[in-house]
């Protein structure tokens, strides 16, 4: 690649800043050199603009250099200003800029008075002595600031080239089209990132490797991060918190260093004014926490804060919690809820008395967490040009967002998220696994619903969520460029960007798989425990409700785990040296990470199930597991050891504090005989006492295959032989011999088999003792197009439905990449007060009358507002319809189960007087409500965690 043209009229329609490349020379009146063959363009800032400006002006030399290895000169002197120029500044504090405005040569009437928004055009002869001037002109000092680095990321400068290591794209040459280019609004007028939970990533990695001298996290680490958000057009910080850091305004130059980058210092819910009680809070010498019994002591930390940062920008948190993250203190909820009103006005009168402009001019913000929220909701009046930010419940889910009413205030609302989360019911801080479509659905509810004034995202570490904070805070920037069509290519686009285009369907699949099965159950989650960072301790590990038994669930799980994973090993060998660093973070340490903790779990499990049938293989079993848990253990000091230790205490894996934490796993002493012992699909070990053996049943609608085990009890191997009663019945192999298991499948040649139903035998033998299994087929033509079950269940994805009807309002959404089925339907948009008569139907046949039961999956989502519930109804037939509502109190047991699952799941019964085809409806009554899977029990379905597979229709897209 020896010359590189830019053209910014393209970039509004991409999703990330891709390059037209030519390999023609891009001389002439339509190109401005950034970089010819002999030099590159001098970068002019003004002296009086702000820091902001300077800082990345200095930075964009620096990219420039990075891509080309030729030095941008930056200059503040119009002095120095001669052939090519890049001018960069803000509108009113730029001399040459206001000059260009005024003689009508840089056109800005679009922007001017805008928030954070920037113009790009290059001029031909604007000065004396200038041949030729690229302008970057921001309607304030972001805006400028934001329209650099659009540049840089333009020219082949990740945001992430630090912090996710992404290679930076080598040119000789820089061209840039001469089409102008205009900024939209944001569409959040505040977006950021909340650093949180940071004991066990950022803070070693920072104390260890960047701000060496504290020991702790300080201003050469934030310069890195507030670096990081400008190039990601995030305008806001909420810094680490946690007992174990310093409080940033406790530490100097953290504030100058905001101030370099122009970015604004927002604090989390309970840091009120900028206050940090968890770390800067001395309750031996200042006492209880405790507005009531200590107003006075905390009036002067919070006066003293003000007074030390209030030139600055910030974002003000009002109202009042505990301790760190504790609950407030202070009586009965009527007097709360009086003392939470005393301290707002305390603390607005502390803004008046030491910020300079009108209290309604301040940014400030209310977030109703956990228990505020209920003293919210019990009339305590927040002034209305504050800020009210709704929070979801710390799993993903919104849990209120403004009615009619508050949607008027002059504050409006915003929303704060989090990817990661220490707290119960159990944390998860290792991988990101929330998924894009989740994030979409909810962020899209609370954008629709005037959520637009600030967004701040809860990361963590940084690392690894880095896909989910470019995610977040692109969505923030410009949220018209995302629908439920794009959302799950966004992060693969993104990706191939990086490492080739050869590879975006692989991403694509890699990354499906991987966000489906961290929604079904988050990695952190496999050990099956509610209790508060229960990761590290082994005596609470238990199995899991996925099934080796039934529906192949838990090997279906293992089998995608290692497809994406050995897909990613693949992509990794094969990429050049420069980019595998970037890919290790961002794609192969997640996805082999998650792959290698469910192996561990899982084969756990199966270890101490297959102790139970005394199979010879259980011992290997116990031995894989420490082998997968070593491995991860191994992938984790890589993780921290690439670039020479670059990464060095970043990434810590569950299970590994202390180190020598293992699930528990079984042994066996294993005799010195030759024992068969044989296990059927479907057969659970403490049903079959009496030695009776059957297969699933076998439907010619399904043509499927199942499967027995031959194993080996003793040391000494198995011979065996497997004989069916009838031709139709085929085994495959039919015999063999076995030190430890083997897998037969049996299948139906349905060309021979009898119509109806018709049973059959597979004896096995192994000359001294044999088993019978019984085999069932059913041989039948069902009618077309209907749902079918089989052995007695039936599963269907929510989006495949035969027919909707929709009101005038009520719009029914089908979103892919959501849910048990990875695939959901929404019950019609939130932003809608009714559901009334919208509904979807399901087509299904039932083989016999009598009871059926209905489980619903819903996602387990909270009302949209105080006036809404979570209600949607089921009906077959003309029944009667059953209403079901997912409201469960916060905090409960059944919340706690349904946010570690992502489902609510209800029940519903009907009874059916016939045989044959019948109607499933799903009716919307909240508008909102997510359905994920529908499962029906005919009297057959088997106890797992996911339920049945879902059944296909090849009919059904064209239905929908």
């Amino acid at each position: 690649m020896k010359r590189l043209m830019i053209l910014f009229m393209i970039l509004p329609q991409l999703c990330f800043a891709q390059l037209q490349v030519f390999n023609h020379n891009a001389k002439g009146d339509e190109y401005f050199p950034v970089v010819s063959k002999k030099s590159a363009a001098t970068i002019f800032y003004d002296v009086d603009d702000h820091k902001v400006v300077e800082t990345s002006a200095q930075l964009l030399s620096l990219d420039i250099s990075r891509v080309t290895k030729k030095k941008a000169i930056v200059v503040s002197s119009q002095e120095d200003l001669k052939g090519n120029v890049i001018i960069v500044g803000s509108i009113g504090n730029n001399r040459v800029i206001d000059q260009l405005i005024k003689d009508r040569k840089l056109n800005v009437d679009s922007i001017v008075g805008g928030w954070e928004r920037y113009v790009i055009q290059v001029i031909e002869k604007p000065m004396r002595g200038v041949k030729k001037a690229l302008v970057i002109a921001g309607s304030d000092k972001r805006g400028a600031a934001y329209g650099i680095f659009s540049l840089s990321e333009a020219i082949g400068v990740s945001p992430w080239y630090y912090w996710a290591d992404v290679p930076i794209r080598k040119s000789q040459e820089l061209y840039v089209g001469t089409q102008p280019y205009i900024s939209k609004t944001p569409s959040v007028k505040f977006r950021g990132i909340f650093l949180n939970d940071e004991d066990w990533g950022l803070h070693p990695w920072a104390a260890k490797n960047i701000d060496k001298e504290l020991a702790d996290i300080g201003p050469k680490t934030y310069e890195k991060v507030f670096e990081l958000l400008l190039r990601l057009k995030g305008n806001i910080l909420a810094p680490a918190m946690h007992e174990c850091t310093k409080a940033f305004f406790t530490v100097p130059g953290n504030m100058e260093m905001a101030n370099n980058y122009g970015i604004m210092i927002t604090t989390s819910h309970c840091e009120p004014l900028l206050y940090n009680n968890a770390s800067e809070w001395d309750k031996e010498k200042q006492g209880e926490w405790n507005y009531v019994s200590n107003k006075d002591e905390i009036i002067k930390v919070l006066e003293e804060r003000v007074s030390q940062a209030h030139k600055n920008e910030n974002i003000y948190t009002i109202a009042l919690r505990g301790m760190h993250d504790e609950g407030m203190k202070g009586g009965s909820d009527e007097e709360k809820l009086q003392t939470l009103d005393e301290a707002i006005k305390d603390q607005r009168a502390l803004l008046e008395k030491y910020i300079e402009k009108p209290l309604q001019e301040i940014p400030q913000i209310f977030v109703p967490y956990k228990e505020v929220l209920g003293l919210y909701e019990k009339g305590l009046e927040v002034p209305e040009d504050i800020t009210i930010v709704w929070p979801d419940d710390n799993y993903g889910y919104i849990k209120k967002l403004s009615n009619r009413e508050e949607q008027q205030r002059d504050g409006g609302s915003g929303v704060y998220y989090h990817i990661s989360y220490l707290g119960w019911p159990n944390d998860y801080l290792w991988l990101n696994t929330t998924s894009p479509a989740l994030m979409f659905a909810e962020m899209q509810k609370a954008y629709s619903l005037g959520a637009d004034e600030y967004w701040l995202l809860n990361v963590g570490d940084i690392k690894p969520g880095e896909l989910g904070t470019q995610l977040f805070l692109d969505m923030a920037w410009d949220f018209d460029r995302f629908s439920f069509e794009n959302i799950n290519d966004y992060q693969a686009e993104f990706l191939s960007s990086i490492f080739g285009d050869k590879y975006r369907e692989e991403l694509k699949f890699i990354l499906d798989r991987y966000y489906f099965h961290g929604f079904t159950r988050k990695p952190e989650y496999m050990t099956w425990d509610w209790r508060w960072n229960s990761l590290f301790a082994k005596e609470r590990i238990r199995d899991t409700d996925f099934s080796f038994i039934h529906y192949k669930e838990a090997e279906s799980r293992l089998n995608d785990y290692l497809t994406i994973s050995n897909m990613a090993d693949r992509i990794l060998s094969e990429l050049p040296e420069e980019k595998k660093a970037a890919f290790f973070e961002l794609v192969y340490y997640p996805v082999k990470g998650a792959s290698l903790y469910n192996h561990e779990m899982l084969i756990a499990q199966k270890n101490r199930w297959y102790a139970k049938q005394k199979r010879a293989i259980t011992n290997e079993l116990a031995e894989k597991v420490k082998l997968f848990h070593d491995s991860l253990a191994v992938l984790t000091d890589k993780y921290n050891n690439l670039l020479d230790g670059k990464w060095s205490g970043m990434m810590t894996a569950p299970g590994f504090l202390p180190e020598f934490q293992l699930p528990p796993v079984k042994t066996l002493e294993i005799p010195e005989i030759s024992e068969m012992g044989v296990w059927v699909e479907g057969d659970d070990l403490d049903a079959s006492v009496n030695q009776y053996l059957k297969l699933p049943e076998f439907y010619s609608h399904f043509e499927e295959v199942s499967f027995f085990e031959v194993f080996s009890k003793g040391s000494i191997p198995v011979k065996w032989k497997a004989v069916p009663s009838q031709k139709w019945i085929k085994v495959n192999p039919s015999q063999g011999e076995t030190a430890s298991q083997q897998r037969v499948n049996v299948s139906i040649d349905w060309d021979i088999v009898p119509k109806g139903m018709v049973n059959g035998t597979i004896k096995i033998t192994d000359g001294k003792s044999s088993r019978e299994i019984e085999v069932k087929a059913v041989k039948q033509k069902y009618p077309d197009n209907l749902f079918v079950g089989k052995n007695g269940a039936l599963s269907i994805k929510p989006s495949a439905f035969h027919r909707k009807t929709e009101n005038e309002d009520i719009l029914f959404q089908i979103i892919d990449g959501l849910g048990y089925a990875n695939s959901s339907l929404q019950l019609g948009h939130a932003k809608y007060d009714s559901g009334n008569d919208s509904f979807v139907e399901y087509d299904f046949f039932a083989e016999n009358d009598g009871e059926i039961t209905i489980y619903t999956y819903m996602l387990p989502l909270f009302p949209k507002d105080s006036a809404h519930d979570t209600r949607y109804g089921v009906q077959v037939d003309d029944m009667e319809p059953v209403v079901h509502s997912n409201s469960v109190k916060e905090y409960s047991k059944e919340w706690a189960q349904n946010v570690l699952r992502n489902s609510a799941i209800n029940e519903t019964k009907f009874v059916i007087d016939n045989p044959g085809k019948h109607t499933l409806k799903i009716i919307s009554i909240d508008p909102g409500m997510i359905i994920q899977k529908i499962v029906i029990d005919f009297g057959g379905l088997k106890k797992t965690y996911l339920g049945p597979p879902v059944q296909n229709l090849s009919e059904k897209e064209s239905l929908k």
